[in-house]
């Protein structure tokens, strides 16, 4: 495929019934270009999970990539994690996204590339859990449970990183980033047909969570230590620590 054929124009046509957004393969042939031109600072946000693995990932432990999709931040952990023996795990539930993971050439460290519910995904003896724009798809009422197994399974010391796009409790400034967040996507080339048929796709699929609702869940799980590292207009990425 050439770059071109790569470009993302899902909905650059208007259509007559804009249907729920899924990651199949239409998606994931054109992902990459989505992703990087969806989310303010992207390429920022997919080299600071570089550094968190140089410093959190240690010997002989497990990485797990849960919503992996094309699978970059495993590549990046991969490559930053190379002396350390560790073993990533990376989950997705589209097969598509997973066949095109697995095309990938070995990374310096074993990426075991799997697709499955990260909602029945065991995690244990890790050292870093990444869940990278993933939560917000999940059923709201699913998410503690999963954050409660990821923390379990967790060693000390062990590190979650969670990026999400958020929604702000006061009306205003959640009003002014969606503005901000309409404008950014306008630069990146994104026409207003694209920009709201995307919108209605992902209606009741993404549904965010405010910064307050993240912070007091992973507080209340039993996390020592939860720091915003991240913030790109209404997108934001979190550190959660477990002592």
């Amino acid at each position: 495929m050439s770059g071109d054929d790569n470009r993302d124009r899902i909905f650059s046509r208007r259509l007559s019934e804009v249907k729920a957004f899924e990651f199949n393969e239409t998606v994931a042939g054109v992902f990459q270009d989505m992703i990087s031109r969806s989310v303010p600072g992207y390429s920022l946000l997919m080299r600071m999970i570089g550094l968190y693995a140089d410093i959190f990932v240690t010997p002989a432990s497990r990485v797990y990539d849960l919503g992996c999709s094309l699978g970059e931040a495993s590549l990046l952990i991969s490559d930053q994690a190379r002396d350390t023996g560790c073993r990533i795990i990376a989950v997705d539930n589209s097969a598509a996204m997973i066949e095109k993971c697995r095309q990938h050439p070995p990374g310096a460290t074993e990426i075991e590339w799997c697709r499955g519910d990260i909602r029945h995904t065991e995690i244990e003896n890790a050292s870093m859990v990444v869940l990278n724009l993933t939560l917000q798809f999940l059923q709201p009422e699913e998410r503690p449970a999963l954050l409660q197994r990821i923390f379990a399974g967790l060693n000390p010391g062990g590190v979650l990183v969670l990026s999400e796009k958020i929604v702000f409790d006061d009306p205003a400034e959640n009003e002014r980033m969606t503005q901000l967040y309409q404008g950014f996507k306008k630069t990146m080339g994104y026409s207003d047909l694209e920009i709201s048929q995307k919108r209605n796709a992902l209606e009741n699929v993404l549904i965010p969570d405010s910064d307050q609702q993240h912070r007091r869940r992973l507080e209340a799980i039993g996390f020592n230590e939860v720091y915003q590292c991240f913030r790109g207009f209404n997108f934001v990425s979190y550190l959660a620590i477990k002592a």
